[in-house]
């Protein structure tokens, strides 16, 4: 396929998929349901954390997730008391557990206590073309507290490792990019969206391979950034429009 028909194809897709239907049997769905930054943002992350397995189960966990913070996960964030903490015991989600779950409700209480947004936590250094720094940041700031559980490190992904960071990358996404059509939030303005590197996935790696913007079976970070790039060359200010494409056509020969 030639670069022209295939940028066709591909904007062709994002005007099918960036769509608010979208969103019903979708994990972004959770987020929508709020309006204050900070609700959208907490519920953002722990939809993307949780996004992997059966989307059903993601979305029911994460309405059960969000029920336990009684609708409002910024102010219990910020005031729970070690008492209701007690109903997250039981909380489980493949191999993310109560440890995870309680770690990361205790960080984001004391990133809050002296930042106004959690975006300030994964602002790439300057200078810096991509969000790689800006992730490793996030992972640092979460690890380099004395309580981190080491079992947590799995569920919070980082460049450092060579991980695609698929689920961190998807919720950048949703917090950054910004259009008419009002899937992806744009609250975040510190990061722009040609920074951002596309959610790598199977769904994804199978059509960008089978469209020869990829030749490999790898999912790593290394793919990601080639695959962002290829993707640069289609639109340089905001190469991730795109994912809707891949991961929409993706759904499609799924089924």
């Amino acid at each position: 396929m030639k670069v022209a028909e295939l940028k066709e194809l591909l904007d062709e897709k994002v005007e099918q998929f960036n769509s608010p239907l979208f969103l019903e049997d979708d994990p972004l769905g959770i987020p929508h349901r709020f309006s204050v930054k900070q609700d959208i943002e907490i519920s953002g992350f722990f939809a993307a954390i949780l996004a992997w397995g059966n989307r059903k189960s993601i979305i029911r966990n994460c309405n059960r997730l969000m029920h336990l913070m009684d609708e409002s996960p910024y102010d219990f964030i910020c005031h729970h008391s070690p008492i209701e903490l007690k109903n997250f015991e039981a909380f489980v989600h493949r191999t993310f557990n109560s440890t995870d779950l309680l770690f990361i409700i205790e960080a984001f209480k004391g990133f809050y206590s002296n930042n106004n947004s959690l975006e300030s936590l994964f602002i790439p250094n300057s200078g810096d073309q991509t969000v790689k720094s800006g992730l490793e940041n996030f992972h640092n700031a979460c690890f380099n507290l004395a309580y981190a559980p080491l079992r947590s490190k799995k569920h919070i992904a980082t460049p450092i490792k060579k991980s695609a960071c698929k689920r961190l990358n998807m919720y950048l996404r949703w917090m950054v990019r910004t259009d008419e059509k009002g899937v992806d939030f744009g609250i975040w303005k510190s990061i722009k969206p040609s920074q951002l590197i596309c959610p790598l996935d199977v769904h994804v790696l199978r059509v960008a391979n089978n469209l020869g913007l990829l030749h490999t079976k790898k999912s790593n970070w290394d793919t990601a950034e080639l695959l962002t790039s290829k993707l640069r060359k289609f639109d340089l200010n905001d190469p991730v429009k795109y994912d809707f494409a891949l991961f929409g056509m993706g759904l499609e020969t799924k089924k």
